[in-house]
């Protein structure tokens, strides 16, 4: 059996000018980065007229070791839709250097639904995560000049909250303290590095609609707060202009393909479990302008990048699904049931009915909560028996929802005929009880306070009974509602794992209490973000890292990316 990177390396791709003449890019849009990729001027947007299309989400049950495919599905529905005779474009987020050579692997996808140049897409690609990370960098590095040349803001150096990125999983910096070595070399104090997916400059370039929003929204990045608690901004240290010199050329959407030559735009990549974790509304809007239907994708569970795609980029982009798909496996939710991995391949029903409820809380949100169409889709595997996949269709019906088997991973387009049908059926005439992009409604509203939107999201997404805010949380909320940043949505910094905060705690747990140590504002990007339990910003690796695995022969031909 050929591996996802022995598959992508066989296929013949159509040089990326093809590409954008079928979805309509006129080549003085057009940067090419070879033949394979390319990036799409954002002034597209602004000087071509284009009614938008239908508009896709796909998200998932949360994730277990066992793999549930939303990457792979999302680009096999995409083809399917294609072989529907659709006009289709994929909107993905582009995969970070951390989990690519961390347990997860490359994210481009897997089998015969994958995008290309794969290998490109999970490494440098066109560059954009060294223009974040450089531009994120840069003001660090003029926050401590300005400090160290007299520090006429009245900083306190005790009270900095920006930190330093790289795009590598590497736990050593998460804490560090730096600016040793006597007067000349900075004022010492205690720091720390995130990764760059989890940064604020790159949830600002993710929701960022222009150059002018881009640089407006670097100037509202709080940087720290002075001896009086003022928060101090990128602006006070006339740091956007330079920040969005070095990203100006990244802000343009990176065009790509599938396996099957479907257009796909790959742009920005915000961690689902700490950031927003969607891809850039200039990818999203792009392909919605180009195609009759944009099909995207939010990272993780639906509990983590749906609730996010929903709560914080609909509301902030004007945005609204015309359906929803859940993917989940059997093999993972028999995983929740309480099955080890090295047990998935067998027959279990009993522990298929236990991790049942994991994939039907995560539709009944979509249905019940959001008010939108929703259709499951079952990425399949050989080892799925009859009787476990009539249990599943069993379970969704009587929540009204249909259920499709996707074999896109073994069969591409093909494999998805079923699944597109239904999101064209869903699309169009919305779902059985009436629910369409219409009748679609967010979890909470502007108007509650950063606790209460914090409640909601723990009872009513996570069906957790309560919040307990640490004191330092309680006191974090106090100030910046006092600053006037009380009206914007809430950022969950959870555990991908589980509904609670709690990553042992799998299938939908009952009657947990969500635990808030922390509260802090992303300003420019427009949210606040609360951090639960033991999140980190900055991931480690693991014993045995994909990394070990990888490696390039003597024609340059790399292998074990995935």
């Amino acid at each position: 059996m050929l591996t996802d990177i022995e598959i992508a390396q066989a296929a013949t791709p159509k040089r990326i000018t093809d590409i954008a003449q079928t979805c309509g890019v006129d080549d003085k849009y057009l940067e090419l980065y070879g033949n394979y990729k390319a990036k799409v001027d954002y002034n597209l947007l602004r000087e071509e007229d284009h009614a938008p299309g239908k508009l896709v989400l796909v998200t998932a049950i949360n994730p277990t070791p066992a793999g549930e495919g939303k990457t792979t599905t999302t680009v096999g529905l995409a083809d399917a839709l294609s072989e529907r005779g659709k006009n289709v474009v994929v909107a993905l987020r582009e995969p970070s250097l951390g989990p690519v050579f961390g347990i997860k692997g490359g994210a481009a996808g897997g089998g015969y639904a994958q995008v290309v140049p794969m290998e490109d897409i999970n490494l440098h690609f066109t560059g954009d995560f060294h223009a974040i990370g450089a531009a994120n960098n840069l003001l660090a590095a003029l926050l401590d000049a300005h400090i160290q040349n007299g520090n006429e803001l009245n900083i306190d150096v005790r009270k900095i909250t920006w930190k330093r990125v790289v795009d590598m999983n590497d736990r050593q910096l998460r804490f560090i303290v730096d600016g040793l070595g006597g007067t000349k070399n900075g004022v010492p104090r205690e720091d720390g590095f995130d990764i760059t997916v989890a940064s604020e400059v790159m949830a600002i370039f993710c929701l960022a609609t222009s150059i002018a929003d881009l640089k407006e929204r670097l100037g509202r990045i709080v940087v720290g707060y002075t001896y009086d608690d003022k928060p101090v901004t990128a602006h006070d240290l006339h740091a956007e202009g330079a920040m969005t010199a070095l990203l100006k050329d990244a802000l343009k959407p990176n065009l790509v393909q599938t396996l099957e030559g479907t257009p796909a735009f790959v742009h920005g990549g915000p961690f689902a479990h700490i950031a927003h974790g969607c891809n850039s509304i200039m990818a999203t809007r792009m392909a919605l302008a180009l195609g009759d239907y944009c099909i995207t994708e939010a990272g993780f569970g639906a509990d983590l990048g749906a609730e996010k795609f929903l709560d914080i980029k609909c509301r902030l982009a004007d945005l609204a699904p015309d359906a929803v798909v859940v993917v989940a496996t059997v093999r993972a939710l028999k995983n929740h049931g309480g099955v080890a991995k090295e047990n998935l391949n067998q027959e279990n029903l009993e522990a298929l009915a236990a991790g049942l409820p994991n994939l039907l809380q995560h539709v009944s949100n979509i249905t019940d909560v959001y008010h939108l169409p929703c259709v499951v889709a079952i990425n399949a595997f050989p080892t799925d028996t009859p009787a476990e996949l009539a249990l599943v269709e069993e379970k969704c019906r009587e929540l009204g929802v249909n259920v499709a088997l996707s074999e896109v991973w073994a069969r591409g387009g093909q494999g998805g005929l079923a699944l597109a049908d239904e999101v064209v059926r869903l699309c169009e005439q919305g779902d059985a009880e009436g629910r369409s992009r219409s009748t679609f409604q967010f979890a909470y509203e502007d108007d509650l306070s950063i606790a209460e939107k914090i409640r909601a999201i723990v009872c009513r997404i996570y069906h957790g009974v309560d919040v307990a805010f640490e004191p330092a949380a309680l006191a974090d909320i106090a100030r910046l509602e006092a600053l006037g940043f009380g009206h914007m949505p809430v950022c969950m910094a959870k555990t991908q794992y589980s509904f609670s905060d709690d990553a042992a705690k799998l299938g939908a747990p009952e009657g947990f209490t969500v635990t808030v140590r922390q509260v802090k504002v992303s300003a420019g990007a427009g949210f606040v973000v609360a951090l639960t339990g033991d999140i980190m910003t900055m991931p480690g690796l693991n014993k045995s890292p994909v990394a070990f695995k990888i490696d390039v022969d003597e024609n340059g031909v790399i292998s074990g990316l995935f």
